[in-house]
C-alpha cells in the first residue's frame, strides 16, 4: 500500500513549499518505501509514498489527467478495476498505465464525487480538481469498511490531509495536544475512535465517505454506503457462502509482486488460504508464526493445513520483545492503542515481509459471522434477560453490585459483570462487557481537576448511537452493526493497517469485501450463533473443505503474556511511566496503588498498566505538549 498527504490554502495567491510537503511524506516512508512524489499547482500540493504492487514501473504518483486539470494520489487496491477500465475506455478515456489508481482518476472525470460508489476494494484517496482555477476543489475518499485510513484538519490556512496524523503534525499548524475526552476513551476502551482523532484539531474521515472542500469554505462530508438497519438478510446456504468466499478471494489475488497469506490454526485464515489454493495453479505461499506459550500457539494446525493444500509454508517461532512496545511501536501507532496484540501483529507482518509483499488475511470473519465470544455471551445474556423479566433483572443487578470482583478466582466464580449486566440496557451491558476499564474506575485514575472536567463525558455514547440506529429487533445484529462502525475500523483495522504498514507489507482482508459483509452480517441470529458457538453458517459451509480439528477447535487469542512481562522485563518501565506521566493527567498515588495491587496478585490490572506504558511512550515519541483546552 501507500501513504499520502496534502495541503490546500484558502488564499489562492499562496504557494505550498514543496520541501515542507516532502517533510510530511518522509513521516510516511514505511507506508511506501519504493517511490516518492510531490505535486504542486497553485494553492494546492500533495505528497505521496509508494509501495509498488501493480505496474511497478508505471505507477508513479501523483498522477494527472490528460490536460493536467485533475491530480490524484491514492492508497488503494481496487478489485474491480479491470471492469471499470473497460467501461471507461468504451466511453473514450485513454490510459497511460496498467494501474488501478488511474481508473479512479478517469472515473472521477466521469462521475465526480460519486466515483467512490463504483469502487470495490480498500482505498483512501485525494483528488485535486483545478478545472475552475478560481474555485479549486479537494475531494477525499475512504473505503466502505475503513480498511485504509484518512485524516484531515481544517486550519487557519486551509485544509490538510494525510494517511496518518504524524504527517499533519509535521506541517506544524495543528497543536501537539491530546483531546482530554480521548484520554478517558482510551482508558475505558484501549483505543480512541469516532470522527475526532486523539489529536486536537485532527479528524478522521469516516468509512464509506467522501469529503469535498473549496477555499474559504468548511469541509462537507457525505456518506454513500451503510449496512442495512431496517431488515435482516434472507437465510443463506452452504453453496452460497462458499461461492462468495471463493469469488472475493480470487478477486484479491492480482499483484506484480510476491503474494501470500497469513495462516493460523483458526477458521478464517484457513478458509481464505483454502480458497486461494483452489484459485491458483501455483502453490500458495503461507506464513505462520508460533509461540512458546502453547496457550496461544496454533502452529501445528497451520502446518497440517499447509501440508494438506500443498502450500509453500514459512514458519517462525516468535519471541515477542516487550521493548518493541516502548521503542518501535510508538512511532508506528501515532494514536495510542493499548491492545497488546499490536506487538505480535507487527512481528508477524515483519516476518511475512521477508517472503512476500502482499498477504491475504482472515480479518473480518468474526465481525461478519459473529465469531467473538463477546457475541456468544451477549446472546446468552439477552436470553436470560428476557426470561427474568424486569423484577428479576433488578434483583440480579443489585446482587451484582455487591458481588466481589474476584480476578484471582476460577473463571466460573467471576460472575460480577454478568449479574450487573442483567440490570443494564442491552447496549450498555454489551459495551460494559467489552471495555478494559469501567468509566467510573477510569475517572478515579485521573487527576481531580481533569476528572471533574470529564465527569459528563460518556465513552459509550458513540457505541450507543450506532446501536440505536438499527430498528430491527435483533440484539445480536445491533451489536455487530455498532462494532462495524466503532471497534472494527478504530481498533482492529487501525491495528492491522499500522502494524503491516510499519513492516511495508500490504495486507488484504477478503472477508471484508463490502458485498460479502453486506450479504452475511445481517443473517438471522440462528445462522450465526448456535449451540454456544459463533460462525455457524461459515462452519457448516466449510465442513466439506476444512477438518473438524479446526472447525471445532478452541478459539485462541493472538495475545501476549502481560502478567509475566509486568512481573519481569516491563516492571521497571511501568514504574517509570507512572512517574513521568503528567501530574495534570493522573492521580499518581492511585496509579501506584494499582501497580501494587497487581503485583500482590489480589487484582489483575494488567491491561490498565500496559495502557499507561503505551500512553507514556506514545506521548514522549510524538512530543505531546499537553491536553487541549
Amino acid at each position: 500500500m501507500c501513504g499520502l498527504c496534502g495541503v490546500a490554502f484558502d488564499d489562492l495567491t499562496r504557494r505550498p513549499d514543496p520541501e515542507r510537503v516532502r517533510a510530511m511524506t518522509r513521516t510516511l516512508a514505511l507506508r511506501g518505501p519504493d517511490d516518492e512524489g510531490v505535486w504542486t499547482r497553485g494553492p494546492l500540493a500533495v505528497g505521496f509514498r509508494r509501495l509498488s504492487i501493480i505496474d511497478l514501473s508505471g505507477g508513479h504518483q501523483p498522477i494527472e489527467n490528460e490536460d493536467g486539470t485533475i491530480a490524484l494520489a491514492i492508497n488503494c487496491e481496487i478489485y474491480n478495476f479491470v471492469e471499470l477500465r473497460a467501461e471507461l475506455e468504451a466511453k473514450g478515456h485513454r490510459f497511460r498505465t496498467r494501474c488501478d489508481s488511474e481508473v479512479v482518476l478517469h472515473l472521477y472525470e466521469e462521475h465526480g464525487e460519486r466515483c467512490a460508489e463504483r469502487l470495490v476494494g480498500m482505498y483512501a484517496f485525494c483528488l485535486l480538481d483545478l478545472r475552475d482555477p478560481l474555485r479549486p476543489k479537494v475531494v477525499l475518499g475512504r473505503d466502505r469498511l475503513g480498511i485504509k485510513p484518512m485524516f484531515y484538519a481544517r486550519t487557519h490556512e486551509g485544509l490538510l490531509w494525510a494517511s496518518e496524523p504524524k504527517a499533519l503534525l509535521e506541517w506544524g499548524t495543528t497543536p501537539r495536544e491530546l483531546r482530554p475526552e480521548k484520554l478517558l476513551d482510551y482508558l475505558v476502551l484501549g483505543y480512541t475512535g469516532g470522527e475526532e482523532s486523539a489529536w486536537s484539531g485532527i479528524r478522521r474521515l469516516p468509512p464509506a465517505s467522501t469529503l469535498s472542500w473549496r477555499p474559504g469554505t468548511e469541509p462537507v462530508v457525505h456518506t454513500h454506503w451503510d449496512l442495512p438497519t431496517a431488515s435482516l438478510a434472507a437465510p443463506t446456504s452452504d453453496e452460497e457462502v462458499l461461492d462468495w468466499l471463493d469469488r472475493t478471494v480470487k478477486e484479491e489475488l492480482a499483484a506484480d509482486v510476491p503474494l501470500g497469506a497469513f495462516l493460523s490454526g483458526g477458521i478464517d485464515s484457513t478458509a481464505v488460504v483454502t480458497s486461494m489454493a483452489r484459485a491458483r495453479s501455483q502453490p500458495v505461499v503461507a506464513c505462520s508464526v508460533g509461540f512458546h506459550d502453547k496457550q496461544y500457539d496454533e502452529l501445528d494446525l497451520a502446518r497440517n493445513t499447509a501440508r494438506r493444500l500443498g502450500a509453500v509454508h514459512h514458519t517462525e517461532i516468535l519471541e515477542p520483545d516487550p521493548k518493541l512496545a516502548t521503542e518501535v511501536l510508538p512511532w508506528i501507532f501515532d494514536e495510542p492503542l493499548a491492545d497488546p496484540s499490536t506487538l505480535p501483529t507487527y512481528l508477524v507482518a515483519r516476518m511475512a515481509r521477508r517472503h512476500v509483499t502482499v498477504a491475504l488475511c482472515g480479518d473480518g470473519g468474526d465481525e461478519t459471522f459473529a465469531g467473538y465470544r463477546r457475541y456468544i455471551h451477549d446472546v446468552a445474556e439477552n436470553r436470560v434477560r428476557r426470561a427474568l423479566g424486569a423484577p428479576g433483572r433488578a434483583l440480579a443487578g443489585a446482587f451484582g453490585r455487591v458481588y466481589p470482583k474476584a480476578d484471582w478466582a476460577p473463571q466460573w466464580m467471576r460472575g460480577k459483570t454478568f449479574l450487573e449486566n442483567m440490570a443494564r440496557h442491552p447496549a450498555d451491558a454489551y459495551f460494559h462487557s467489552v471495555t478494559q476499564l469501567a468509566r467510573i474506575d477510569a475517572l478515579a485514575l485521573l487527576a481531580p481537576d481533569l476528572g471533574a472536567r470529564l465527569l459528563r463525558h460518556d465513552p459509550a455514547a458513540e457505541f450507543r448511537r450506532w446501536y440505536e440506529r438499527v430498528t430491527i429487533d435483533d440484539p445480536l445484529y445491533r451489536v455487530q452493526y455498532a462494532d462495524f462502525h466503532t471497534y472494527l475500523p478504530d481498533q482492529i483495522l487501525a491495528k492491522a493497517d499500522r502494524a503491516s504498514m510499519g513492516a511495508s507489507l500490504e495486507v488484504r482482508p477478503p472477508l471484508l469485501d463490502h458485498r460479502f459483509v453486506e450479504r452475511f452480517a445481517p443473517l438471522p441470529a440462528g445462522q450465526k450463533v448456535r449451540g454456544g458457538r459463533g460462525k455457524h453458517a461459515l462452519r457448516l459451509a466449510l465442513r466439506s473443505r476444512v477438518p473438524s480439528e479446526i472447525l471445532d477447535g478452541r478459539k485462541r487469542g493472538f495475545d501476549t503474556p502481560l502478567r509475566a512481562w509486568i512481573a519481569g522485563p516491563l516492571g521497571k518501565s511501568i514504574e517509570d511511566a507512572i512517574h513521568t506521566l503528567p501530574n495534570e493527567w493522573f492521580a499518581k498515588d492511585i496509579l501506584r496503588a494499582r501497580l501494587a495491587e497487581h503485583r500482590s496478585g489480589l487484582r489483575d490490572h494488567g491491561r490498565v498498566l500496559w495502557s499507561l506504558l503505551v500512553l507514556e511512550h506514545w506521548r514522549r515519541r510524538h512530543a505531546v505538549r499537553g491536553l487541549s483546552a
